[in-house]
């Protein structure tokens, strides 16, 4: 069991749902009860080991730079990266070749907020598995991935954004992961997407259908993509 210690953390976009609350602030940055999205990711994953950071930037990357700065006064280290083109989640991962170098990581995109204590169950890779990868239930799959589990919930297949008519699948891909090094020798592979994006979950179904072994873990409590006003408002009702 390998006890993971580095974070690839996404805060690149800007968010256009958002609309003008984007204007001067990445998505990860809006605040959801008092806090920004990435603190809350930055401060649970912390909580579970989690003791180097790379955060992957590129709209208004001054201000999650200025935010968070080197970590210290997180006790963490934070190392940051920019995303020049912003050509799709299979690319970006690329970015953190050489910070991951050959350690295990986890990756999240920094607009998903959990119940902290899921960072806990993903923090331990098992030996055997290659990769994790967390799913829910109950989420819309037309509107992201859906991921396709047997019954030992080993990852068979992943779609993004499925057409209506196309076979479904209950569960959802939640948005966060853990990662052997061997994911860049998929992510390397890549062709463009039909949206014209280089697809990590592309890379994820291709090492899951190679033989190695892509586990599905079930988020409990809390999960939401922080993606537009509606759900923002409800976040901070609650």
């Amino acid at each position: 069991m390998a006890k993971i210690e580095k974070a690839v953390l996404l805060a690149a976009g800007r968010g256009i749902r958002m609309r003008e609350l984007t204007v001067e602030l990445p998505k990860p940055m809006i605040e959801v009860r008092g806090k920004p999205v990435l603190q809350h990711i930055v401060e649970g994953l912390r909580d579970a080991g989690i003791r180097e950071f790379f955060i992957i930037v590129g709209y208004r990357a001054d201000a999650v730079q200025n935010f968070f700065g080197d970590g210290s006064r997180y006790k963490i280290a934070i190392q940051y990266a920019t995303q020049v083109v912003q050509d799709g989640t299979g690319r970006v991962v690329d970015i953190a070749r050489n910070f991951a170098e050959n350690s295990a990581f986890i990756l999240s995109y920094g607009d998903i907020l959990v119940d902290p204590q899921n960072y806990k169950s993903i923090v331990d890779l098992p030996d055997d598995i290659e990769a994790i990868i967390t799913v829910t239930r109950g989420e819309d799959v037309s509107k992201g991935g859906a991921a396709f589990l047997n019954e030992r919930m080993e990852l068979i297949d992943l779609r993004e954004k499925s057409p209506q008519g196309e076979p479904t699948s209950p569960w959802y891909n939640a948005g966060i992961y853990a990662f052997r090094s061997s994911i860049f020798e998929f992510t390397a592979k890549l062709k463009p997407s039909p949206r014209g994006e280089y697809e990590l979950t592309d890379a994820i179904r291709e090492l899951a259908q190679s033989g190695k072994k892509v586990k599905a873990l079930e988020l409990t409590g809390e999960w939401a993509d922080v993606r537009d006003p509606e759900i923002l408002a409800r976040l901070n009702r609650g």
